[in-house]
């Protein structure tokens, strides 16, 4: 038990802090500016109260992140709760009215109250940078999806045959774009000049493409208003795509290249299916320390692998995925139990035993990362690399 409780309402430019002692009496109330000075000044000023305090906040991440950092420096333990669930605390408490110093008071007193708030650990070096990279990668992912959207778009305003016949998820069709947009310039180039042109790019398949481009422009020789512009912004758009491709591999180059760096990261690969870019993603949910979970169960809850009940009166065994979980660290278990089935019989013969089970291909998948989730768990704990056992006949 510590002595007091600071809660801390995050804001982009300012933070409201309430101190109260074990009767849940207010001690100190104060607007702080985010500036390294006024939060040292607060800090001192908690800590001339008691040394023995407690923060908490309701946000991990963003305009907290001097916040945590300074405490963490000073050796200051800090609770996390969610905005969701200050937000249903509020309610719970006198008066509708809704203040930063209402908000930091509720934070105060539920880290007060509660026994299950979990501490804020500092993650290592390789674990941040990781979180950083995985996170730039996929923003750059989801923007070059959306760049493809409107490239279609704008290929199907001018030219429908071209766009029904290429994959422009693929590099080779996007980088024809660049160079042939309309119908009558891709018939005038002919498919020889332009399966040279895509060769000299090194676009494989090339002599294909080249055909497949002709023949959607033999089957439109109407020329739309305002083709002209509209195939410029068709390049352009191309183009955009391209260059996000190249950030998309360099990105990857730097996560692999700092994956490597943490000490997890052999034992994390041996495991079939879990490559460096789904291995950087693991460690920048977990940050790396099985600790902090004590358990494959608690670290399966964290990734919503484990169903929670949602029993109530005569209703029983009615088992749901958990409301909270990490999305990123479902995905990654989700699409490494993907992948193994090409390259661990292992992986393959429980999959295959869930589906005569009954199960559907999702349910199958997730059972299986269910089941990988508690071996690498083990794995991480014992540092030890994969390795594959024959299955025995109690196992089957």
């Amino acid at each position: 038990m510590s002595e007091i409780w600071a809660g801390v309402d995050i804001g982009k430019t300012h933070h409201h802090t309430v101190v109260i002692n074990s009767e849940g009496e207010r001690l100190l109330s104060r607007r702080t500016l985010n500036d390294e000075s006024e939060l040292l000044a607060l800090i001192g000023e908690v800590l001339a109260i008691s040394d023995d305090a407690l923060w908490a906040v309701d946000l991990n991440h963003g305009g907290a992140a001097l916040l945590l950092g300074l405490l963490i420096a000073h050796d200051q333990p800090v609770a996390y709760l969610t905005g969701l669930a200050v937000h249903r605390a509020s309610a719970t408490y006198r008066g509708e009215g809704k203040t930063d110093a209402k908000d930091a008071f509720v934070i105060a007193d539920q880290a007060r109250v509660r026994r299950d708030l979990g501490l804020l650990r500092p993650g290592d070096e390789i674990a941040v940078d990781l979180r950083t990279l995985t996170t730039r990668r996929l923003d750059v992912v989801f923007d070059r999806t959306r760049q493809i959207n409107r490239l279609r778009a704008q290929l199907l305003e001018m030219f429908p045959a071209l766009e029904r016949a290429l994959d422009l998820t693929n590099k080779g069709p996007v980088i024809l774009l660049t160079g042939y947009q309309t119908p009558a310039a891709i018939r005038r180039t002919g498919a020889k000049r332009i399966e040279t042109w895509l060769k000299n790019r090194k676009v494989k398949g090339a002599a294909a493409l080249a055909h497949i481009a002709v023949e959607a422009a033999r089957a439109q020789h109407t020329t739309l208003p305002g083709e002209k512009l509209a195939a410029a912004m068709v390049a352009r758009l191309a183009k955009a795509v391209l260059a996000l491709d190249e950030e998309v591999a360099e990105l990857d180059a730097l996560v692999e290249a700092r994956f490597c760096e943490h000490p997890h990261a052999e034992v994390i690969r041996s495991l079939p299916g879990m490559g460096p870019r789904l291995g950087a993603e693991f460690i920048a949910a977990t940050g790396g320390d099985m600790d902090a979970f004590g358990s494959a169960d608690r670290l399966a809850g964290f990734a919503g692998l484990a169903p929670q009940p949602r029993d109530s009166g005569r209703v029983s065994g009615n088992l749901r995925r958990p409301r909270r979980y990490h999305r990123g660290l479902l995905r990654a278990m989700y699409l490494s139990a993907m992948a193994s089935l090409k390259s661990c019989p292992a992986s393959k013969t429980y999959y295959q035993r869930k589906r005569s089970e009954g199960k559907g291909h999702k349910q199958a998948l997730l059972a299986l990362a269910r089941r990988r989730i508690n071996v690498l768990w083990a794995m991480i704990r014992d540092s030890e690399c994969y390795h594959s056992s024959l299955p025995t006949a109690e196992a089957a």
